[in-house]
């Protein structure tokens, strides 16, 4: 039985941007501003944990012993409040748009990134995690349910590895600029640690709002399904998961999501937090320490950056199942790499923060290509929406983990847990690939059918 839910490959009308066919009723203005959301949003998002850094040192003077439970507690309190977020978010994409939901999601989550440094306690600091949380999740579920809505099957890869390359440099650019230079100018200009704090957030707070107006401006209005197409409420509350019964492809992608998203917040948080915490131990200023962490970060996210482009050239070639067994396995062997990590600052530690950058990298791509393909037109909102779901819940165990075993069992610790869950969904893979394998998208644009045994 087929339980395929890809569109057909050649569709007529659709416009060309770059090497990504679109489907029709995308402009090229729609997909010049994907590509700045996609560089904007990701970006963005990620300098929360060189803010959590900065506040933590700079506000409440913490010491380093007790970071990193502090650290994994915010993460935890960010997924639980996009838990309740994204399946809300995911049923009202179905029903009145993406870009209206994107732009207040994108201006939320500058709001908590103004109040940030303001805390004057740890419970202000989650209030504030939540109001940030609550913005992410609604914006990077509305940049999600893009991916899947503006290409078409055969450009899927590559325009995953699109918006992918755009994440990459709005990363890369958030770090440098906001973690790595902007702190240590304002404490070389005579500034101190909190105010400086204070002053690098109110400009992340101007990034996201001027990001709000432009998505509103320039992403496609409506929906993708007509008005007599759409599924009662009651139907798309409960279709993420129902689909996951329906299509094991879908439910794999899913299991993908667990993982491929608690990969991203482990890289961000505990990388900086490491690189961080090394740095003041070796007497750095905060500020400093705290930049030097977020250039591991950078350097991790510069290697996914240029791998992307390889795995975008290539991987619409093949079976989707495939793509994220081999996704998967480099990602295990990335995070595993971190093992052999002693001093995270030191030259010797640059292949493992490389390997590590191109298997949280592949793990993504491969989870996000899946459910790309998979995801039925109709309840395409409520899909999404239930796989950042399974992304929240992978955040929450791996990170509340992974806190406390980097404060007690060492900081290589969060990354060996998320490098054995990146194996046993590759094993799961493995058995979906032969027992339900989906279509292959040739070359040329055909779907090849492959016998499936649903």
């Amino acid at each position: 039985m087929n339980t395929g839910t890809t569109e057909t490959e050649h569709v007529q009308g659709g416009r060309r941007f770059l090497f990504v066919w679109f489907l029709p009723g995308i402009t090229r203005l729609n997909a010049v501003v994907f590509c700045y959301a996609a560089f904007a949003t990701i970006g963005l998002l990620t300098f929360i944990s060189t803010g959590t850094a900065l506040v933590l040192n700079a506000n409440f003077g913490m010491p380093v012993g007790e970071q990193g439970t502090v650290s994994g507690d915010l993460v935890i309190v960010t997924e639980v409040v996009q838990l309740l977020v994204f399946g809300v978010v995911g049923v009202l994409a179905d029903r009145i748009g993406r870009r209206e939901l994107f732009a207040v999601g994108m201006l939320i989550m500058g709001v908590g990134y103004l109040l940030y440094p303001f805390a004057e306690s740890v419970t202000h600091l989650i209030v504030y995690r939540a109001v940030y949380a609550a913005g992410l999740g609604m914006s990077t579920g509305m940049l999600q349910t893009i991916v899947t809505d503006y290409p078409q099957d055969r450009s899927r890869g590559k325009f995953v590895a699109l918006g992918g390359v755009f994440n990459g440099l709005g990363v890369i650019c958030v770090t440098v600029v906001f973690g790595r230079y902007v702190p240590p100018a304002l404490i070389n200009a005579g500034f101190d640690a909190i105010t400086a704090t204070r002053i690098i957030h109110a400009m992340v707070f101007i990034a996201c709002a001027f990001s709000s107006v432009l998505y509103l401006v320039g992403l496609k209005k409506g929906l993708p399904v007509a008005k007599e197409d759409r599924l009662p409420m009651r139907e798309l509350i409960i279709s993420g998961f129902a689909a996951a019964v329906r299509n094991p492809r879908i439910a794999l992608a899913y299991s993908g999501a667990f993982v491929a998203r608690s990969d991203l917040v482990i890289l961000g948080t505990f990388v900086v937090l490491w690189g961080t915490v090394a740095g003041i131990g070796q007497g750095m200023d905060p500020a400093v320490a705290a930049s030097r962490g977020a250039g591991l970060f950078g350097l991790a996210s510069g290697a996914a950056l240029v791998w992307l482009l390889v795995l975008g050239s290539f991987m619409d070639r093949f079976n989707r199942v495939s793509g994220l067994i081999f996704c998967m396995a480099l990602a295990a062997i990335g995070y595993g790499a971190m093992w052999i990590v002693d001093e995270p600052l030191s030259a010797a530690a640059i292949p493992s923060f490389v390997l590590l950058g191109i298997g949280q990298i592949s793990s993504f791509f491969g989870a996000t290509t899946l459910i790309s393909a998979e995801a039925p037109r109709l309840s395409r909102g409520a899909v999404v929406g239930a796989f950042n779901m399974c992304g929240a819940i992978g955040i929450f165990f791996a990170s509340g983990l992974g806190g406390r075993l980097f404060d007690t069992v060492g900081p290589a610790a969060p990354f060996a847990l998320i490098g054995t869950l990146n194996a046993i969904v590759m094993l799961l893979a493995i058995i979906v690939r032969i027992k339900s394998p989906g279509h292959i998208p040739s070359r040329d644009g055909a779907v090849s059918e492959m016998r499936e045994r649903d």
